[in-house]
């Protein structure tokens, strides 16, 4: 069970992160154009997290 929560932990933590930095990056300065990059890579993280370890939690 322990171990299905770090995938997901892994899966969720990052993306969850950098939304978290870009909502705070946005709301602070919203001219910054790191704010979409920040944006760009939770999305691309989170696509890329599903496919991997989506792909280890159909295993268990």
């Amino acid at each position: 069970m322990s171990g299905i929560l770090i995938i997901l932990a892994i899966m969720f933590g990052p993306p969850a992160l950098f939304f978290y930095l870009g909502y705070n990056a946005k709301k602070n300065r919203s001219e910054d154009p790191n704010v979409k990059i920040f944006y760009i890579i939770a999305i691309v993280y989170l696509i890329v997290g599903f496919g991997i370890c989506g792909s280890l939690l159909v295993s268990f």
